[in-house]
């Protein structure tokens, strides 16, 4: 093997660290509530077309947005012990090269919605928008979490959009409840760095609940599965629905039990495993157009 070929492995190496590839958690959290909607306003499968747009989607525009995140925050991630290793905080990977990656992954995810329609189209330019301003409002909002829950969301709009043209009500309430899962696991997340980022200056939702921190998450989780409960409601998905919902809340009861001592292994875990929650409510969501796409062949 040529030194060519290894420092261009090495680089590649370096690309799938900084976009998070190892740790899928980051973007599972932003697919489920996604195919969820997406499932809703297909009142059903939605066809491998759109499944492929929004799965290749939601990771492409998770990955783009890990760059740009990196490149705001490195002179603040060199402080926090989690992130002093990130390729951009260390110099591995330049400014100019993540930008251009997420760039690159952005313009890729933008080419897939072109496949859609004009509504979807329309919705991801402020998709776009926000996800790139979210790095830097932890310099100047006291809780960042609800402008990274708007980018996130947004998912929710366009699987909404590409599929009926319009946003309806339902997607509205579904992105109301969805922030609230944001709010909880994210919190989660920035519970982890609290004393370094209260060090540093920078603002997250950890900082700013204080010792509310563990009720708030509780009532987030709460209100997340309340809302989508009550909005879902009228497309009598039946009982692996509510199954999925109950089994969802003993999750969030886990997750209380993991966080309430507030240490970091616990918080960390906590959010590493978020995914499981959105997983297990779109299986109810998928789950209950399958058995009634049977019983009604």
């Amino acid at each position: 093997m040529t030194a060519t070929t290894t420092a261009s492995r090495s680089r590649f190496s370096l690309y799938l660290d900084l976009i998070r590839w190892d740790r899928p958690a980051g973007w599972l959290v932003c697919l489920w509530p996604t195919l969820s909607a997406l499932w809703i306003a297909a009142d059903g499968f939605p066809g491998w077309h759109l499944l492929l747009v929004f799965v290749l989607g939601t990771f492409l525009m998770r990955s783009a947005g890990c760059c740009v995140n990196d490149v705001a925050d490195r002179d603040f991630d060199k402080h926090v012990k989690r992130t002093a290793q990130r390729p951009v905080t260390t110099g591995a990977v330049s400014v100019k090269e993540a930008l251009g990656l997420g760039v690159v992954l952005a313009l890729v995810s933008f080419g897939l919605v072109l496949t859609t329609n004009t509504a979807a189209i329309a919705w991801s330019v402020p998709a776009v928008l926000v996800a790139i301003a979210y790095p830097f409002t932890k310099r100047i909002i006291s809780m960042p979490q609800a402008v990274l829950g708007i980018a996130f969301n947004f998912g929710i709009v366009i699987a909404f959009a590409a599929v009926q043209g319009q946003v309806p009500a339902v997607a509205w309430w579904m992105w109301l409840g969805n922030m609230f899962w944001v709010l909880a696991y994210d919190t989660e997340y920035a519970m982890v760095d609290r004393d370094d980022d209260l060090k540093i200056g920078i603002k997250t939702s950890a900082i700013t609940l204080g010792r509310l921190d563990v009720a708030a998450i509780t009532a987030f989780y709460l209100l997340f599965l309340g809302i989508w409960a009550v909005a879902l409601q009228p497309y009598a998905l039946g009982a692996i629905f509510y199954i999925a919902l109950a089994v969802a809340l003993a999750q969030a009861v886990w997750h209380f039990t993991l966080i309430r001592t507030r240490t970091r292994e616990g918080c960390f875990k906590a959010f590493r495993i978020n995914h499981w929650l959105g997983a297990t409510v779109f299986a109810g969501i998928a789950g209950s157009y399958l058995v009634r796409s049977i019983l009604t062949n």
